[in-house]
C-alpha cells in the first residue's frame, strides 16, 4: 500500500476520544502514526472504539498505533493485566536460569499482550527494551532491561521480536544505540555518556546489530567520544554510525521530542532529529499547539519508509 501522502511524523493524542481538532488535525496533516498512553485508555470497548474511529480517517485496516507495553513499571494496559512482577529483568534471569521455563512462560506473555494489543486496535508495541542493565546508572532503565549481558540482551531480544511478528505485531528497538550507561533520566535532563567508542561497540552498541525489528528507537542521550555536542537524535554522526556500524537499516524514530533531554524548541528538535537522519520525529504529550508545530516541519514520508511501512505492513497483515 502507498503511503505517499502521509507525514513523516507520530502524535500522541489527549483523551479517550477524538476531539474535533484531533480528528481534523489527522484528516489533515496524515501522521505516518498514532502512540496511545495509559490517559488514553479506559476500557477495552472504548480504546477499540478509539483505534477504529482513528483508522476510520485513513481507510486503512493496517495504520500503525502505537503503545508502550513492556510489562512491569511500563505497562499502559495495566487495567486489564497485572504484569508488575514480569518485568524484561524477570524474562532475562529466567533464560539464564532454565531455557525450557523461559521459552514457556515468556511465549505466554508475549501471547497475552500480542492478544490484548488485538483487542484494543493496536499494531505495534514499542518493545523491546535493548539497554544493558548498567549498575550505579539511572534507574529509568534498570529493571525494563534484560540483563547487563550482552548475549543474553541478543537472545532474549530476537526471541521477543521474533514472536511478536509471529503473532502480525510490529515492534521497536529502544533506545538506539544504548541507554543503559546514562546516569540520569533523559525525560528530565540530558544524559551524557563518556564511555570510548570501542567499549561502546563491543557492548551497548552491540545488542542493537542485526535484528530484525522494522522500527527503532532513538535515545536522547550525549556519547561524548562520537559528539561531545548532540544527543543521538539529533547527531549525524551516531545516526550514521547506527546505519553502518551496528548496521540498522530500517524506520529510524526519535524518542519523544518534548522531553526535557532535548534543549531546544519543539521546531528545532523536529527539524534537528530529520537533519540528523532520524526518518519519523515522535511527540507524545497531545499538545495540540504543539502538535501544529511538528506536523508543519514534518515533511511527506519519503521513498525509503513508504518501502519500509510496506515491509511493516506484511508482518501486521
Amino acid at each position: 500500500m502507498k503511503i505517499i501522502d502521509r507525514r513523516s511524523f507520530i502524535i500522541g493524542i489527549k483523551s479517550t476520544n477524538l476531539s474535533n481538532n484531533e480528528k481534523k488535525f489527522l484528516k489533515n496533516f496524515k501522521p505516518w502514526g498514532v502512540i496511545l498512553f495509559s490517559r488514553n485508555i479506559k476500557s477495552l470497548k472504548q480504546t477499540r472504539k478509539l483505534t477504529s474511529n482513528i483508522r476510520k480517517i485513513f481507510q486503512d485496516k493496517n495504520y500503525p498505533i502505537l503503545l508502550d507495553q513492556e510489562g512491569g513499571r511500563v505497562n499502559r494496559l495495566g487495567k486489564f493485566f497485572n504484569a508488575d512482577s514480569l518485568t524484561s529483568k524477570y524474562f532475562g534471569d529466567l533464560f539464564e536460569k532454565d531455557q525450557y521455563k523461559f521459552h514457556n512462560y515468556y511465549k505466554i506473555f508475549i501471547n497475552k499482550t500480542s492478544d490484548l494489543l488485538k483487542k484494543i486496535g493496536v499494531n505495534i508495541n514499542t518493545y523491546p527494551v535493548l539497554d544493558l542493565r548498567i549498575t550505579n546508572s539511572s534507574n529509568v532503565i534498570g529493571d525494563r532491561s534484560f540483563s547487563n549481558k550482552v548475549d543474553v540482551v541478543n537472545k532474549v531480544g530476537d526471541f521477543s521480536i521474533k514472536s511478536f511478528h509471529g503473532n502480525n505485531i510490529g515492534t521497536v528497538i529502544k533506545h538506539i544505540p544504548g541507554h543503559g550507561l546514562a546516569k540520569v533520566d533523559s525525560h528530565k535532563l540530558t544524559p551524557a555518556v563518556n564511555a570510548k567508542l570501542n567499549y561502546l561497540k563491543k557492548n551497548d552498541f552491540s545488542v542493537f546489530s542485526n535484528k530484525k525489528s522494522l522500527l527503532a528507537m532513538t535515545a536522547h542521550i550525549v556519547y561524548t567520544d562520537i559528539d561531545k555536542l548532540n544527543t543521538a537524535t539529533h547527531s549525524t554522526k551516531v545516526i550514521r554510525l547506527i546505519r553502518k556500524n551496528i548496521r540498522f537499516n530500517n524506520i529510524i524514530i526519535s524518542d519523544d521530542i518534548s522531553m526535557k533531554s532535548l534543549k531546544y524548541s519543539i521546531k528545532e528538535n523536529a527539524l534537528k532529529a530529520f537533519n540528523a537522519g532520524c526518518n519519523l520525529v515522535m511527540h507524545c504529550n497531545g499538545n495540540y499547539k504543539e502538535m501544529l508545530i511538528v506536523a508543519k516541519n514534518s515533511p511527506l514520508v519519503n521513498d525509503f519508509i513508504n518501502k519500509k511501512t510496506s515491509q511493516l505492513y506484511k508482518i501486521l497483515s
